[in-house]
């Protein structure tokens, strides 16, 4: 639910929205202020625009309609954090002697960014909130039974420090990620998803179900520009959710495949819809080296998904789309600059040539500069016969409408994003003053015992719950700093222990009861959004599988010394134990499996993706009688059935 704006209103809202990007982006580059004051400012504005945008509730919508209590809460709690800013070197000086008068700024501080959390976020996250809050005032109350000093304490740490709200998820958020966010409202507005659409189209729409795969590729390009599932699945799904149904795949089927394809575009390298940037600053390792280590799992992932998509259109007996009805090479080829300002980030940050905040900021200038050329061509093309400097002047006007659309809406993107982070930060806050973290991890540490796998379990589980209705980029920040550390504790590499965390935390948006990416899928698919749910877990297998497998076998993510020949193999056994458990769960291998032979699937498929050549080597037999056997047993019923 957003507020409607209309008329003059809504331009004032596009200039504000549009000023702030532009904040964003030169504060970034350029100011060299404390972090307490740089971040309190953008946490106030964010606090200003988020009120600006998301009413209390769904039926509160009216056009150019904002009460009063929304003014009030706007205006209160946004001054709570400008306050901060203003007198932050007086009240850094003061650190734990803060004045009631303090304690009292943060509260209001921290209830009013808590509300607007449930209104553009969603209760999951506030539920971790409120749960570590109440633990923390237990856990300072057992100190000090003076309830005033308990929540001085707490308020000081979450509000005073840049261990709470301004913590480490806003400043990557402000510094990094608002700025990818305007970056992908640009790339958008220069014709790049439609591009991906099209290309996709061409390769691989032709073939059986061809919609569906064009689904899962579309998705993947545009999913790791986008930093959300959720948006990605709006996005491409528009356009192929109808194509999927029109070929005849149900309802909730296509909706599962976008929802489970545009997860997947957040683990899909280079960008990752950001995170690869932020696990490139928690891991202490280059960016380049991060997009290289997720190359192979976010293969297997969409494999996955591909696979399932070809089983269920055989199944079904579906076409693709008629090759004549396909883009032409000739198109995809002249429009292929469209991926020039996505090539140029990837080179400037890869390279070490420029910032990460630097690289954002040019190729935002250059995604402009593409997409004036864009449409300079288009209205050359199609304004033929009219005057040169008439085309040129229509095309610059609307070049820098496209440009203030593109501002406005990085900074609407950021909304979200933003008071994830800061709740993300509050979370961090609440482990590191209860010491919460230590506990976790020994107490999963002596669950697990020798029995690693348990561990392994018990964090996919911490990590989905604690994921569930968050964004990407701030889910990282979360698993990074509650479940990663009891990895690293059970013994499992850094990067594996973080690439783990980060795939479970992204299967939180399709996993039932909170699968926000399953939901959008089917509201546009007109489906059940729980059976949507729970197609899209199916399909997303790979995503439950792939990260045991590299947690057991870094090679996978080229960690340590690793010959080519073992990354080979343990890709092709993966692969192939993937099409064993993708058939299994749909059921039909050239006719309908009997249960007995799609539990023996199960079973072989897991015994490939566990390390080890014995192990490879009977699940592979296991999967290839039975395949065999359905074949054999197809033709025969084909044979009879003639």
């Amino acid at each position: 639910a957003t507020r409607i704006w209309e008329g003059t209103p809504k331009i004032i809202i596009t200039v504000i929205m549009t000023f702030f990007s532009l904040y964003c982006l030169y504060m970034t580059l350029f100011s060299t202020a404390l972090p307490e004051v740089r971040l309190t400012l953008f946490v106030g504005c964010i606090i200003i625009l988020g009120f600006l945008t998301y009413p209390a509730k769904k039926g509160h919508v009216k056009v150019n309609s904002l009460p009063w209590y929304d003014i009030v809460l706007m205006l209160v709690g946004s001054a709570c954090f400008f306050y901060f800013a203003i007198n932050a070197f007086t009240l850094i000086q003061l650190a734990t002697r803060i004045e009631p008068i303090h304690v009292i700024i943060g509260v209001i501080g921290i209830l009013v960014l808590i509300e607007l959390c449930r209104r553009c976020v969603g209760i999951p996250i506030l539920c971790v909130v409120a749960a570590l809050l109440i633990y923390t005032f237990y856990n300072q109350l057992s100190y000090n039974p003076s309830f005033f000093n308990a929540l001085k304490n707490v308020v000081y740490k979450l509000f005073y420090t840049t261990s709470g709200v301004i913590g480490t998820p806003i400043n990557v958020c402000f510094t990094y990620i608002v700025l990818f966010i305007i970056f992908g409202a640009f790339l958008e507005r220069t014709g790049i998803a439609s591009f991906f659409i099209d290309f996709a189209n061409r390769v691989a729409g032709w073939s059986s179900g061809g919609p569906a795969k064009v689904a899962v590729i579309s998705s993947a390009l545009c999913g790791m520009v986008s930093g959300s599932s959720v948006g990605n699945t709006v996005t491409t799904g528009s356009v192929t959710i109808p194509m999927m149904k029109k070929t005849g795949y149900k309802p909730e089927f296509a909706g599962a495949v976008e929802a489970a394809a545009s997860t997947g575009g957040q683990i899909m390298p280079p960008i990752m819809g950001a995170a690869a940037f932020l696990m490139a600053e928690y891991m202490d390792l280059p960016y380049a080296e991060v997009a290289v280590k997720a190359i192979l799992p976010a293969i297997m992932y969409f494999s996955g998904i591909f696979i399932a998509v070809h089983l269920e259109a055989k199944k079904l007996g579906l076409q693709g789309i008629p090759r004549t009805e396909l883009p032409k090479w000739g198109y995809l080829l002249r429009n292929l600059y469209l991926i020039l300002p996505l090539v140029l980030l990837v080179w400037l940050v890869s390279s070490g040539a420029k910032t990460m905040a630097t690289s954002a900021a040019i190729s935002i200038l250059a995604s402009f500069v593409i997409g004036f050329i864009h449409l300079l061509a288009t209205n050359l093309r199609q304004m033929n016969g009219q005057g040169f400097g008439k085309i040129l002047w229509l095309t610059v006007k609307a070049s820098l409408l496209s440009a203030v659309d593109a501002l406005a809406a990085g900074a609407k993107g950021a909304i979200t994003v933003a008071v994830a982070c800061a709740m993300a930060g509050m979370i961090a806050g609440c482990i590191t003053v209860t010491g919460l973290a230590s506990i976790l991890i020994n107490a999963i540490v002596q669950l697990a015992g020798n029995a690693t796998i348990i561990g392994l379990v018990l964090t996919m589980l911490c990590c989905i719950v604690l994921g569930m209705g968050v964004p990407t980029t701030a889910n990282y920040c979360i698993m990074a700093s509650t479940c990663a550390p009891i990895l690293i504790q059970l013994g499992f590499s850094p990067v594996a222990a973080h690439f783990f965390v980060f795939y479970f935390g992204i299967v939180a948006d399709i996993t039932p009861p909170v699968a926000l990416a399953a939901y959008a899928g089917s509201a546009i698919a007109k489906s059940n959004p729980m059976k949507t749910g729970i197609n899209a877990t199916k399909l997303a297998i790979a995503a439950f599988i792939v990260p045991y497998i590299f947690a057991y076998n870094p090679s996978m993510l080229f960690v340590g010394n690793v010959e080519w020949y073992d990354v080979l193999l343990i890709s092709v056994t993966a692969l192939l134990g993937l099409f064993g458990i993708a058939a299994a769960l749909n059921g039909h291998l050239y006719r309908k499996i009997p249960m007995v032979l799609r539990l023996a699937l199960v079973a072989g498929g897991l015994g490939m993706m566990i390390p080890g050549l014995t192990s490879d080597l009977i699940g592979l037999a296991v999967v290839a009688a039975v395949v065999v056997f359905q074949y054999i047993s197809g033709k025969k019923q084909a044979a009879s059935a003639a």
